[in-house]
């Protein structure tokens, strides 16, 4: 560090003499710079925090990882801020990489410490909530610095939304829009460098893309998860208050970020356009004015960073569908008098939304973070003490950060959760990587797991009851628990029940929706929103609109709406609009959904039992001669359909347990009865026939054959049924087949082509003998079976006309993996007795010759028996 530092003051001092010495040598007179002092002075742009950044630049390069932090820390403990600052957007970068994903930066997605100990531990402490590069944020936030973050890389309602003037709703952005000057390239947010960090550090989870080799890597053991539980514990805390920050200067903490006036009026995005002031104002002054809020804006801001970063990604009609008719029409106004007042042809609204429509799909990782994100702040909102959670508590002054508790996650997360929720649910693959959103949305519904009032686990193992002091929240997300179910039971219905994998996400959601009391929480909140209006006279004149979110949460809180009633339907008409088209989830459509459910579960069910049970006839009676090649190897062999066929009789047996669960589930949550599930098993013909093996799926007689019906196309998808595929082309011209050698088989076709060509006549006058030479023939040279062939296909049945192919040579047999085994296996075992390869050709020869004449006259006599 010493060689670093004096080679660093060299280069200073180097400089500014070759800048004293260019100044009085251009500027004599009119400028007398007495020393280098003076003159990095009178040329600011020639200061010093250049050479720093670029001697870090190069250090970057040149140094190890170790020595590059090291350095690190020791100019953020001796530089002072105004050099700081114009390393911190660089180093930021440096850390999390570029917006656009070309960098990677110090690659914390993939970092990990059984991978690369030395390596994490370095960045794991520099990058702490109380570790250097922090130090070197507070630093700078004492000084007041901004840094511009380019709206081009905010999500894409937001992006759109800025881009046609309005403001958006979260005041994360309020005061910090700059707009371009004339021949501007786009338009900036100014941050403050907390919010420029967290900023980088949440959108590097979704601009990075990810590696080749990262599929085998548990996003659970990377650094950047757990650098968002760290910061996470230290912003959010359960116990105690948040930690001031860490800085040097004599000051104190940090101010707050000061409001910055847009160049150009914003309208509300979705609120009434009186409130924008307000919001300003409160923004303003709420951490300002009262030194308590010092405790909290930085959490406040953490939150809001993260819920815009990762969860504001959805269609901008899907956000305003929910916001009141006023606020429709007068965004719509303000957007007609903007286009009006510019002659300029700006991008109208609907081009920008045009341009906005690009495809957002969500990773694995970047759920699971999320999660981790849903799980915090439950335990972080469960941590209030039961006297700060009455509403009398409420009414008397409490800190900043209890209020901040009770508001997180109905202010700030609930709307954008929901959206993001719907937009996975109805856009996610159907496949078993669904699991990561489906344990999410379940987390999210459970936040008596994380109270710290755990119930102790009863001694039947039953599940715990859920106390009806969840019952506001299960109100209050009613659309949480009732569409998004429906949603999952649509993804359900279509999905390979079978498969050990899907029948645990059914049982997972079945087993939380059957905890005692929660189901007739649900229902009483769905009793409360279809309530009449007309009962009630002076709610009449209500009008249901989202929950304002006016500045920080410091602003005045609304006051408590005691009528239950109208909660539930403020919390509905906020998610989904005032002219939404509830569907109860227990109502008959749902249930009918629900039954079908239960009969694919029974279907289910006895398939995996049938797939069992042919694995462990087909796996003993496999005759050896087969195995060994010596038998014509099944054409028609099929291939597994889903991975119980791979994962063997644990997996059959996980399955039904699944399947029985979740279906006992089932039947709890709705209220079914047995003789209904034995009655629509029947009506879906479930029932085996005679001979004990399944049914053609649900079809119905077209003109030109079978014609699947819904029924039937359900049946194939989820494997309760199938058609039996049979190739009916010709043996010799099939696919190759994994067990063959590919060049090997081609060289045989040809050289068996070559002698059927040459040899047709003599091979058919040797078939055509009525002797046991004939019949010998017959054996080997025509095809097994052909003439009792008959050909499926309902589109070529009337035109097609049985083609006799004659006598002809097979050598394909040869080309097996199978055959090759066995014939050096038959030589291994000769020559441990002392037979030499010429006797044991001979010694196989005769074996075949033996097996060849004694199947010839079983064929024989079989077909006397069927004349």
């Amino acid at each position: 560090m010493t060689t670093f530092r004096c080679r660093l003051a060299e280069w200073r001092s180097s400089s500014l003499r070759r800048v004293t010495s260019w100044v009085l040598q251009w500027f004599p007179k009119t400028a007398v710079v007495s020393g280098p002092q003076e003159a990095a002075m009178a040329f600011p742009h020639l200061q010093q925090p250049s050479f720093l950044l670029a001697s870090l630049k190069a250090d970057s390069i040149n140094k190890p990882f170790a020595q590059r932090c090291q350095d690190l820390v020791k100019v953020i403990e001796d530089f002072p801020a105004k050099e700081l600052h114009a390393i911190f957007p660089w180093l930021v970068e440096s850390i999390f990489g570029s917006l656009d994903g070309v960098l990677v930066g110090w690659n914390l997605r993939y970092l990990q410490g059984r991978m690369s100990p030395v390596e994490y531990s370095i960045a794991m402490e520099f990058l702490d909530p109380g570790g250097p590069m922090m130090k070197l944020v507070y630093k700078l936030q004492a000084e007041d610095y901004k840094f511009d973050f380019p709206v081009s890389y905010l999500p894409g309602p937001v992006k759109a939304s800025i881009q046609e003037r309005v403001l958006p709703d979260s005041p994360l952005y309020h005061n910090k829009v700059q707009f371009p000057p004339m021949g501007g390239l786009g338009l900036n947010l100014a941050l403050n460098p907390f919010e420029y960090y967290m900023f980088f550090f949440a959108l590097s989870l979704i601009t990075q893309k990810p590696l080749p080799g990262a599929l085998h890597i548990r996003t659970s053991d990377c650094a950047y998860f757990t650098l968002v539980d760290r910061y996470l514990s230290w912003f959010l805390p359960t116990e105690g208050s948040v930690l001031p920050p860490l800085s040097s200067s004599p000051g104190g903490p940090s101010p707050s970020p000061a409001p910055r006036t847009p160049a150009m009026p914003f309208a509300s995005y979705g609120l009434h356009h009186i409130s924008l002031l307000k919001r300003h104002i409160s923004h303003q002054t709420s951490v300002n004015a009262d030194p308590a809020s010092h405790e909290i804006w930085r959490s406040e801001t953490l939150l809001q960073v993260f819920v815009e970063m990762w969860l504001h990604h959805y269609s901008l009609e899907m956000y305003q569908k929910m916001q009141s008719p006023h606020a429709k029409l007068e965004v719509l106004h303000y957007r007609l008098s903007v286009s009006s007042a510019l002659h300029s042809p700006a991008q109208p609204s609907l081009q920008a939304l045009h341009a906005y429509q690009e495809s957002f799909t969500p990773t694995e990782e970047h759920v699971l973070v999320v999660r981790l994100l849903l799980k915090h702040l439950h335990a972080f909102s469960n941590s209030l003490k039961p006297e700060q959670v009455s509403p009398s508590a409420h009414s008397h002054a409490t800190s900043p950060l209890e209020e901040f508790k009770r508001a997180a996650v109905p202010r700030f997360v609930q709307q954008k959760l929901y959206l993001f929720l719907q937009h996975c649910f109805g856009h996610w693959p159907l496949d078993a990587s669904f699991r990561a959103v489906l344990e999410m949305w379940l987390s999210y519904l459970q936040p008596w797991r994380y109270a710290p009032e755990k119930q102790a686990q009863t001694s039947d193992c039953q599940p715990r009851c859920v106390s009806e002091r969840w019952a506001p929240f299960v109100q209050e997300n009613l659309l949480m628990y009732t569409k998004l179910f429906v949603g999952f039971l649509s993804r359900a219905l279509r999905t390979d029940l079978v498969s050990p994998k899907n029948a645990l996400m059914v049982f997972r959601v079945a087993k939380v929706f059957a905890q005692p009391n929660l189901a007739e929480m649900i229902q009483k909140g769905e009793q409360l929103f279809l309530e009449p209006e007309l009962v009630i006279p002076h709610r009449q004149h209500r009008l249901f609109t989202a929950p304002p979110f006016t500045g920080s949460f410091l602003s005045s809180w609304p006051p408590a709406v005691t009528d239950t009633s109208f909660k539930v339907k403020s919390h509905v008409y906020s998610l989904e609009g005032q002219d939404c088209k509830y569907t109860p989830m227990f109502g008959p459509e749902v249930r009918t959904l629900v039954l079908r459910l239960a009969q694919l579960i029974t279907q289910a069910k006895q398939t995996a039992k049938s797939i069992s049970d042919q694995c462990g006839e087909s796996t003993p009676g496999r005759p050896f001669l087969s195995w060994l090649g010596f038998c014509s190897t099944d054409a028609n062999g099929c291939y597994p359909a889903n991975d119980l066929d791979e994962m063997g009789q644990d997996s059959v047996r996980k399955t039904d347990e699944y399947l029985e669960k979740a279906l006992e589930y089932l039947c709890q949550v709705f209220r079914l009865s047995e003789a209904q599930l034995a009655q629509l098993t029947l009506a879906l013909g479930t029932t085996r026939d005679e001979n004990g093996k399944k049914q053609l799926p649900d079809c119905i007689v077209g003109e030109d054959g079978l014609i699947l019906t819904p029924l039937g196309r359900y049946q194939i998808i989820n494997g309760l049924r199938r058609f039996d595929i049979e190739y009916q082309g010709d043996l010799e011209l099939q696919p190759i087949r994994s067990y063959e050698i590919a060049s090997l088989v081609r060289m045989l076709f040809q050289l068996s082509s070559a002698i059927n060509h040459r040899f047709a006549g003599r091979m058919a006058a040797l078939c055509s003998r009525a002797d046991f030479l004939g019949s010998f023939c017959r054996y080997h040279l025509m095809e097994p079976g052909l003439t009792g062939r008959h050909l499926l296909s309902p589109v070529a049945r009337g035109s097609t006309v049985s083609r006799a192919r004659g006598p002809r040579l097979s050598l394909r047999f040869l080309g097996s993996y199978r055959t090759l085994l066995s014939l050096l296996l038959a030589f291994f075992v000769a020559s441990l007795f002392r037979i030499g390869p010429l006797a044991c050709t001979l010694l196989l020869v005769l074996g075949y010759l033996l097996y060849a004449v004694a199947m010839t006259l079983l064929t024989e006599r079989s077909k006397l028996h069927q004349l």
